[in-house]
């Protein structure tokens, strides 16, 4: 069994990442997974929120996606998301904004279709947050 397998992060606009990993960690709808090499073929969407990718020699990459697909083949793993960047690469003023402004719509609601585009919203700043929070504890 190989030590190492493909990975590629691809969002809409881009490719994001394509190399070997040792690892990738990711939040799924069923909870945290971690693939490594030999793992199940395995498809399952995924949760907004970090993507941890660990290369050769333990150097460590962090992305965040906005949900989206996982893929597991016996030598490849493929992550497709709406949108996908390198955690460093947040703006984290705007992710604080965001979260403010859906905060601000879910307490002057006046509609079920606004209530639920707040919710989305605020759930995709809280993640993008979280990420940097990530990114932060492990510098």
């Amino acid at each position: 069994m190989a030590n190492s397998l493909h990975c590629d992060i691809v969002s809409v606009k881009e490719a994001i990442y394509s190399g070997s990993v040792q690892m990738l960690i990711a939040r799924s709808v069923g909870g945290d997974v971690g693939i490594l090499p030999g793992h199940a073929p395995l498809l399952t969407q995924l949760h907004p929120g970090a993507v941890r990718v660990i290369k050769e020699g333990g150097v460590e990459e962090m992305f965040y996606v906005s949900g989206g697909m996982l893929e597991v083949q016996p030598h490849v793993v493929t992550i497709l998301a709406d949108t996908a960047v390198r955690a460093e690469n947040i703006d984290e003023a705007a992710a604080v904004e965001a979260r403010n402004a859906a905060m601000a719509a879910l307490q002057n609601q006046k509609s079920e279709m606004d209530t639920g585009a707040a919710l989305a919203a605020l759930a995709e700043s809280a993640a993008q947050l979280r990420t940097l929070q990530k990114l932060k504890n492990r510098a």
